[in-house]
């Protein structure tokens, strides 16, 4: 009732759209109705019936009216319903881009939520307070916030760049792990001619990856021993955005891994291979892999079978110091894409709830039950005595739900971070952390745990931030010419490495190339986009 009573007084400062109904007094007994499209994600049987969706109804005092679409068409019925004009007030994991964001809202299909978040969201307008990289990341040139991300914070995905060694090969041929790009080559030829695995065979694979794997490729990792790599190209030198890929840099880098490639240390199949390959290498009945590119170890074993201990065997490699002394860890933290926004067909009761709605998903409580459920059954507090990440007393206990037939864990209860929320760091850290961390269940504190040698090495400074709002001038070059650019590169990268191309003999060409795909446009958007301090 204290809920309504405060919708009902704040209803007329709220902008909303322009019919006799928006202006009508709510009946205190009656629920918001909320129209709300949404994905329908594997695992979550119902919305209508899903606890959580309930409990969001009595908690707000709101009644959701879903309109629903198999995960994998999501986005075309969404692009579908904008065009046509028939959509709803809500769209959750709506998926926006920075420059589609600025075009609905321009429009006038998603309106602004300044005002409302002003007024109804205390638990966002602080996060935009406490969270650096928030309000940069939702604040559109216009000054409007036309959409909310979904903050997932997570530091194995803010330092994803990760190559993992066999640390049994290291104890056979009692070698330390390499701290150097020389070390790391030796110890590559001590693993391709000493056979580390024993069974009198050269079928040993020092070094394996696959370029779509989440983390992989042959320079993902090592290029930072050399120049800032994050995948993106972009990076700050003196207040300047510039291209690592056409630094000299760069090309000292190219010529590192020319050289493991070339003596055999690299896999040849690691610029064709998919991540399926590379699994199936890493599982052949010998153990074959030495090293490999990806960011999640856990990808390629069965990490949760008992009786299969070979990934036991791996640890990170920390960022290697190259010939010139750099030692970096990529760095990629940001708010993302626009997961939750009001649409002009919500009355002024309806953006009220809404944005209400959106507060409760971005509270403690909210996002601890949008993806574990409800205590009890997802999770469970912690018991006296019990340790954190962190090594503090921790707040939270994962409660383990036992997996379907089909490998899937039932999600009936949660919405399994549908929309939006604020998982930050803190809380993730806040659950107990696994006595074993090489054990069932405990891949993401070893996840952590590996991240953690790598924050060191992170200087985010000379990382281009992940969330700009590109000038809507140059939006139409940005878009074209960031995946033409990184096509080029990801194709010279392969022929200079494998030696279809010559390093030395053919730099200067592949210098010249960018020159006539407008790379001074783009990196002017970037440096016109890039925040001020």
């Amino acid at each position: 009732m204290l809920v309504l009573t405060m919708v009902l007084s704040a209803c007329g400062g709220s902008k909303g759209k322009d019919d006799s109904s928006a202006d009508a007094p709510q009946d205190p007994n009656k629920p918001v109705e909320l129209s709300v499209f949404a994905p329908q994600t594997v695992g979550i049987e119902n919305l209508d019936v899903n606890k959580f969706s309930k409990h969001l109804e009595e908690t707000l005092n709101i009644k959701f009216n879903w309109s629903t679409s198999p995960d994998a068409a999501f986005n075309d019925k969404k692009l579908l319903l904008l065009a046509s004009g028939d959509y709803p007030a809500v769209i959750l994991s709506a998926g926006m881009s920075k420059a589609d964001q600025v075009k609905y809202g321009q429009q006038g299909a998603f309106i602004p939520l300044n005002d409302l978040i002003d007024q109804y969201a205390p638990n966002i307008k602080k996060a935009m307070t406490d969270l650096p990289y928030l309000k940069a990341g939702m604040v559109a040139p216009d000054g409007n916030i036309y959409a909310l991300p979904k903050i997932n914070e997570c530091l194995h995905c803010t330092y994803y760049q990760r190559l993992w060694i066999n640390t049994e090969w290291l104890e056979e041929l009692n070698l330390d792990m390499p701290t150097t790009t020389e070390e790391f080559y030796q110890v590559m030829k001590a693993f391709k001619e000493k056979d580390p695995n024993g069974n009198g065979k050269a079928d040993e694979v020092p070094f394996t990856t696959s370029n779509n794997d989440w983390g992989g490729g042959v320079e993902t990792f090592l290029m930072n021993a050399f120049i800032y790599n994050d995948g993106t190209g972009l990076m700050i030198k003196d207040g300047k955005v510039i291209y690592a890929p056409m630094q000299p840099e760069w090309k000292e880098g190219v010529k590192y891994l020319r050289k493991l490639f070339e003596e055999g240390l690299m896999d040849k199949a690691a610029f064709t291979q998919n991540v399926d390959a590379v699994k199936q290498l890493a599982n052949k009945p010998d153990v074959v892999v030495g090293s490999v590119g990806t960011a999640n170890i856990g990808g390629m074993f069965e990490v949760n079978d008992e009786n299969n201990t070979r990934h036991k065997a791996y640890d990170v490699v920390p960022p290697l110091k190259g010939p010139e002394g750099v030692q970096l860890a990529g760095y990629t933290v940001g708010a993302g894409a626009g997961q939750f926004v009001i649409t002009n067909k919500a009355t002024k009761e309806e953006q009220i709830a809404a944005i209400r709605l959106a507060d409760y998903l971005f509270s403690e409580e909210g996002t601890v039950h949008t993806t574990w459920g409800f205590e009890g059954e997802g999770y469970k507090k912690a018991e006296s005595g019990e340790l954190d990440y962190n090594g503090n007393p921790a707040k939270y206990d994962v409660v383990t739900s036992e997996q379907s037939a089909s490998g899937q864990t039932p999600l009936a209860n949660t919405w399994w971070q549908l929309g939006t929320m604020q998982m930050l760091n803190s809380i993730r850290e806040s659950f107990v952390a696994p006595a074993d961390p090489l054990g069932k269940g405990a891949i993401d504190y070893r996840l952590w745990l590996a991240a953690k040698k790598y924050e060191p090495f992170a200087k985010p400074e000379i990382a281009y931030p992940t969330d700009v709002f590109i000038d809507p001038a140059d939006a139409l070059i940005v878009t074209q010419m960031s995946k033409t650019l990184s096509d080029y590169v990801a194709s010279n990268l392969a022929q200079f490495v494998t030696g279809n191309k010559d390093i030395d003999k053919d730099w200067e060409n592949y210098v010249n190339g960018f020159k006539g795909m407008q790379l001074d446009a783009y990196l002017a958007a970037y440096q016109k986009a890039l925040p001020t301090k």
